[in-house]
């Protein structure tokens, strides 16, 4: 009996893979035709995924949209291509007329099939920022001064607050009236203490009243495939206890698990709707993480992100600092991933942090179960490594055709067609083998 909530599980993980993976590749791919279509380069096929076509229709300007049965992917196939990868079909374009060579991807200007090759790249990082910031614009920004909008669900003994209170002072700091402090470092000052004393405006009148500690040990998003994720922990869960000590501020759990070396830990949880606390074994796991300066740095974790005792009251973020935002988290996200790329290299991060497509579709799932904003966080994330990953200078991939139009800028004339059957053939080998290998770590790393 115990099959059919896993078949459940395994359904969903795929289902979100296929959605986010799908997502992308439309993207990723449209950019290259619509480029290709404004700078005069015939489109033969839209297909998304491969295979068998399930779907077909021809649009007044000749291109055949498809959807293939295996939606692993998908390609555009421009007048003139051999095969999805652009490959040149010398047989068909010695039958073309002068007009129609300007009309394929290998007889077209410079310009042209650079643009039109750069274009998938750049669609995902605008995919990227776009979701971005629109999710910033539907989250806004924390209000200032710093109100409660509601509180979080907590254990029935925690101190609460009312809706509307605007906080001036915890614990006798008071709180900077400042746009970027959102509460940054108020944690490191406080007294380590379940109850506080909460300063604050309520419906116009100061007063002072017991509140909990603004940082609990309250789960409100959990890693895919971490050491809590695969325990069962759940967001919104409260940690009430460590190998039996009482906890009541995220910073007890943090150093509880940092000071473990690994040894399984017994914890107490708090679940809303559930009468009795939960006991769970969980062992931390070493994990390299990014870091503000640069580099990495290898702590044990646990896979989880703690937030406010309650839900800070927002105020409208403006469209143009939104766009900026946008743009800052993929590029953190790109310049962390080339960071970790190269650490892996080197041999300064274990190589597990490479995942391949079960690693990914097992990311999609769990963020997808997480609720929709994490997933649709997810897939901008992943467009923007997908954006990356086609940047890289290897054949077969977006950033080897643009090298081999570099060399035709400075030399003068392409490769010889030989020559790219060769590099194309060692670049499919290489991508191949990075993919066996990633997919090794999806099934043996912890």
């Amino acid at each position: 009996m115990e099959f059919l909530p896993q078949f459940g599980s395994i359904f969903q993980t795929l289902l979100a893979f296929v959605v986010a993976l799908s997502i992308i590749v439309a993207i990723h791919e449209y950019g290259h035709y619509i480029i290709g279509r404004l700078s005069g380069i015939r489109a033969e096929v839209f297909s998304l995924g491969f295979g068998p076509v399930l779907f077909s229709r021809v649009d007044k300007h000749g291109t055949r949209w498809q959807l293939a049965a295996l939606p692993f992917g998908g390609y555009v196939k421009f007048l003139g291509d051999s095969d999805a990868a652009s490959g040149k079909d010398a047989g068909a374009m010695s039958h073309l007329s002068e007009r129609d060579r300007r009309m394929t991807m290998h007889g077209a200007p410079l310009w042209a099939r650079s643009a039109t090759v750069a274009a998938g790249p750049v669609f995902n990082f605008i995919l990227s920022i776009a979701v971005f910031a629109a999710l910033f614009v539907a989250q806004g920004q924390v209000a200032h001064p710093l109100a409660v909008e509601k509180m979080r669900p907590l254990p029935p003994d925690y101190a609460t607050l009312e809706q509307g209170d605007r906080l001036l002072s915890i614990g006798g700091i008071d709180l900077p009236d400042s746009e970027t402090s959102e509460f940054a470092g108020l944690g490191d000052d406080l007294p380590v203490e379940q109850v506080l004393d909460y300063r604050i405006e309520r419906d116009g009148i100061e007063m002072t009243v017991p509140g909990p500690y603004p940082y609990p040990p309250l789960i409100t998003q959990l890693a895919p495939s971490s050491a809590a994720y695969d325990i069962g922990l759940k967001s919104g869960d409260v940690i009430l206890s460590v190998d039996g000590d009482p906890i009541f501020a995220f910073t007890q759990l943090k150093d509880a698990v940092e000071s473990s070396d690994g040894r399984v830990l017994a914890l107490t949880v708090w679940r809303e709707g559930i009468e009795e606390p939960m006991d769970f074994a969980l062992a931390p796991r070493r994990v390299d993480e990014p870091q503000a300066e640069g580099g990495f740095r290898t702590e044990w974790r646990i896979g989880i992100a703690g937030g406010l005792a309650f839900e800070p009251a927002t105020e409208r973020l403006g469209f143009g600092e939104a766009v900026s935002d946008g743009v800052s988290q993929t590029w953190r996200i790109a310049s962390s991933s080339v960071s970790g790329l190269w650490h892996m290299i080197t041999g300064a991060i274990s190589t597990c942090n490479m995942t391949g497509p079960i690693g990914i579709a097992q990311t999609s799932g769990a963020m997808a179960s997480q609720g929709a904003v994490s997933f649709i966080w997810f897939v901008a994330a992943l467009s923007t490594a997908v954006g990356l990953l086609n940047l890289f200078p290897i054949p077969v991939l977006d950033g080897g055709h643009l090298v081999f139009f570099a060399y035709e800028a400075v030399a003068g004339k392409p490769p010889s067609d030989n020559a790219l059957r060769v590099l194309m053939g060692a670049g499919l080998t290489l991508i191949l083998s990075v993919m066996i290998f990633a997919l090794t770590n999806d099934v043996l790393c912890p």
